[in-house]
């Protein structure tokens, strides 16, 4: 009776709140443990277990903590900001971080129109003065925000957002952001102020919406106060951080600002005495619990989005919205996905099938080039990746190294290996692919791979006859046809084979018998061929040979398809004058 192995699904830790639509997408192909309250003690002692990791604002995600999640291969952030996440820990460990850059967009700006109109009709303090059973019409006379000017600091998306709903309500709108698109802006009838300090003497309402970076951490402290209006009100739905709360406290108690609606803060939740305190309690402040993507919708739409990245990084797909890794484009990725793949099993079978001819064949200097519709694309950084990942798990897979997208630069560049990318405008019109790529490791004067990954000298095939020049290039070049790779030459060697299961590689002279007694020997072994391909010498380097008088009784290359590996007695038991030349045994 067979037995069926049963291989577990990757677990992923949720010890925050996410949407049940979330939870649905993740609960159907992984196992989704969701525990609330942990320590950060805790957390350590359990982040091993798990491939992913979704949070919120409040679980801190240190590189302490990431060190010891050895399996991890994505952390989610459900919302915009990642300041609770040290993306460079994770970078190293080649974690992906994603979050959700666009879910909470329209709950954010909402809510800074909310206390924009809060902050103008002293929507707070009256709530308090009438249910304290006052009524003070009086004392509580506001401002219309018609024909009032807002000042936006960052005009990203939010700001946008912000700027467009404003501009319904009859503000004229102004905004500084050195990176902002002058297009965008002028759709949204904002004109742009060459710095922060004209923007400020002009803002009767002021905004911020930029990230919390070391830039942005405390810009508008008291210099800035006292260059605004005395009239002026300040909002904050960004990130705490970016406004000297005890310089804001000051300007408002000396009446050179006239209000402020806050809803973040340096300290969440505020420690008593603090600034964060002290400003929540002024009286000509309105200020909110950090609620800007506290609608239901919001928290709906960061939860699906970034459940749907994590579900698509577990299943080896690119990433979308990472954090630190590149964006690619729909139609980018759509064309890049099965030449990932490809890559990938070309470093594999390089590292592989060379480093079983002894330590010296393996190089560690590689171009590698695009022909035709990838030769186009913005970016190649994927198909980097994929190669220095399938070059290096043959020799790193016990490391517990997670390579990727992510960390694959620093890892080549640790490892010393340098990948030169190029890229070639030659027609494949006539061809039957779309895309061409060629991967040539050369010569270097140190090339050692017994200082990469050990020395090989043992294998069967280290004592072979005629090898190849050690001055030469050796190639191997591939195309995908279908959405399946296809291997089109392997060193000096055209054939085309798909590089899947268990391959046996063979040189040998091409002449009667070897395909017979290497199938008779492998068949003694109970082992059995599924599929074959034979690879003449290319067809230029035949002719060269010819012409050097070396010509004859040429070379060729036999690739067999396996069922099982073969073991190195067999491997060896094929090395002789009525066999075959050298032999190496490739997995994928």
């Amino acid at each position: 009776m067979a037995i069926l192995m049963q291989t577990s699904k990757p677990k992923i830790l949720i010890p925050e709140k996410v949407s049940p639509d979330g939870l649905t997408l993740l609960k159907d192909q992984f196992e989704v443990d969701e525990k609330k309250g942990l320590s950060a003690e805790e957390l350590k002692n359990i982040i091993g277990d798990y491939e992913a990791l979704i949070v919120r604002s409040e679980t801190q995600v240190t590189a302490d903590l990431l060190s010891a999640a050895k399996k991890m291969k994505v952390v989610a952030r459900a919302g915009v900001g990642i300041d609770n996440i040290e993306v460079g820990s994770a970078t190293t460990h080649g974690i992906i971080v994603v979050n959700s850059p666009s879910g909470n967009i329209n709950a954010a700006a909402e809510h800074t129109i909310a206390l924009l109109m809060a902050v103008a009709r002293n929507v707070g303090d009256a709530a308090q003065s009438i249910k304290a059973g006052k009524w003070e019409r009086s004392r509580l006379v506001g401002v219309e925000v018609k024909g009032k000017t807002l000042a936006i600091v960052g005009l990203g998306k939010v700001g946008l957002t912000v700027a467009r709903i404003a501009n319904g309500l009859g503000m004229r709108l102004i905004a500084y952001d050195p990176y902002a698109n002058p297009n965008l802006a002028a759709a949204a009838s904002v004109t742009l102020r060459p710095s922060l300090a004209e923007l400020l003497k002009e803002a009767d309402f002021l905004t911020l919406h930029t990230p919390l970076i070391a830039s942005t951490k405390g810009m508008i402290g008291k210099a800035e106060l006292n260059t605004m209006k005395p009239t002026a009100r300040i909002l904050n739905v960004a990130r705490g951080g970016m406004i000297d709360e005890d310089a804001l406290v000051e300007a408002l108690d000396a009446g050179t600002i006239a209000g402020a609606g806050i809803d973040v803060f340096t300290s969440e939740p505020p420690q008593p005495d603090s600034s964060a305190s002290r400003l929540i309690a002024h009286p000509k402040v309105v200020a909110t619990p950090h609620l800007g993507a506290s609608t239901t919708e919001a928290q709906e739409n960061v939860s699906i989005d970034v459940c749907e990245q994590v579900v698509s990084i577990l299943l080896g797909e690119l990433p979308r919205s990472a954090v630190n890794a590149p964006i690619i484009l729909p139609e980018e990725y759509r064309t890049l996905q099965p030449f990932v793949s490809l890559v990938e099993k070309m470093g594999s079978l390089y590292t592989q099938h060379y480093s079983s001819t002894g330590h010296d064949s393996f190089r560690q200097t590689f171009d590698i080039v695009y022909e035709g519709k990838l030769a186009s694309l913005n970016t190649t950084k994927p198909l980097f990746a994929a190669l220095v990942k399938g070059l290096l798990t043959p020799i790193t897979s016990s490391d517990g190294l997670n390579i990727n997208i992510v960390n694959a630069e620093i890892l080549a560049k640790e490892r010393g290996i340098l990948i030169n990318e190029q890229r070639s405008r030659e027609n494949v019109e006539d061809k039957p692919y779309s895309s061409f790529i060629t991967l040539r490791a050369r010569p270097t004067r140190a090339t050692s791979h017994a200082r990469t990954s050990g020395s090989r000298a043992n294998s069967p095939s280290a004592t072979r006859s005629l090898k190849p020049q050690q001055n030469e290039d050796q190639i191997i070049q591939g195309f995908v046809s279908g959405n399946k790779p296809f291997i089109s030459r392997l060193d000096r060697f055209k054939g085309e084979f798909v590089p899947r299961g268990t391959l046996l590689i063979c040189r040998n002279f091409d002449s009667v018998g070897k395909i017979g007694f290497v199938g008779s020997l492998l068949g003694k072994s109970n082992v059995n061929i599924t599929f074959m391909s034979v690879a003449p010498l290319d067809e230029e380097i035949e002719e060269r040979q010819n012409g050097e008088g070396k010509g004859g009784n040429n070379e060729a290359l036999m690739i067999l398809g396996v069922d099982k590996p073969v073991s190195e007695d067999v491997q060896r038991a094929l090395i002789g004058p009525e066999g075959v030349l050298e032999a190496s045994v490739v997995n994928f």
